[in-house]
């Protein structure tokens, strides 16, 4: 196997094993905290507590929660995370028992 070629195989290689690391991140999360009953007020809560405690919500998605908060004021319900650009019925569902108003 040539130079060039061999760096196209560990890319591909490497490429194909994303979604893995990607979820294994999620679940070490998870896994991290299981045990421990979790909530966070998400009215109150900073762009690092929401990254740290909520699943699927990194600090990308954190800081959009805190700036709709910001423009639209607090949140009625868990579904209303919904209308933060990122987040959907899933990340919502998966959160709803760590989620407090």
């Amino acid at each position: 196997m040539t130079f060039p070629n061999l760096k196209r195989y560990v890319a591909i290689v490497l490429l194909a094993l994303l979604p893995f690391a990607a979820y294994s991140a999620d679940e070490s999360k998870a896994d991290h905290y299981e045990g421990i009953e979790i909530e966070v007020n998400i009215n109150t809560a900073s762009s690092h507590e929401l990254a740290t405690l909520l699943l699927g919500v990194g600090e990308k998605k954190a800081q959009q929660i805190v700036s709709y908060r910001e423009v639209h004021g607090e949140f009625k319900h868990a579904d209303d995370l919904q209308q933060v650009k990122g987040i959907g019925q899933a990340t919502v569902d998966k959160n709803r028992s760590r989620i407090r108003l």
